[in-house]
């Protein structure tokens, strides 16, 4: 298979999240714990990628992810994207890409939508929102 370990990322909105594999007895911590102490929702966001892959190929895998920036659910999902980048390049299967493209899209790739900024002389309330008039 592949060398000593594979480093991947994966970015959703501002979260960011690194995932290193190696070979072990299959275990899967996320910022240092373990998988099941996470809310189940975002844990079964997590396992996405492990699900479709199967249990063959992560079975003798150790994957420690690391996030940072965003909320939870830009976390989940920037783990699952890198996850979903370490299984396919500790494999070098195109297959398996294939599967996670037809699954969805954003375990392989990025999302560009990015918030918009606040523009100058406007309120703080949104990028676009602008004071009412009422003078009719």
């Amino acid at each position: 298979m592949a060398e000593d370990a594979v480093h991947t990322s994966g970015k959703r909105k501002t979260a960011k999240a690194r995932a290193t594999v190696n070979e072990g007895e299959g275990t899967l911590r996320i910022n240092g714990k373990p998988l099941h102490v996470i809310d189940e929702q975002q844990s079964n966001k997590i396992k996405e990628p492990l699900v479709i892959a199967g249990e063959e190929i992560y079975g003798d895998l150790d994957i420690e992810v690391t996030t940072n920036g965003g909320g939870i659910q830009g976390q989940s999902e920037a783990a699952r994207m890198a996850i979903a980048r370490a299984l396919v390049e500790w494999t070098d299967s195109e297959e398996l890409e294939r599967e996670f493209r037809e699954y969805d899209r954003n375990m392989m790739v990025e999302d560009p939508r990015r918030t918009e900024t606040r523009k100058p002389s406007q309120s703080s309330k949104g990028a676009r929102h602008k004071q009412q008039k009422s003078y009719r």
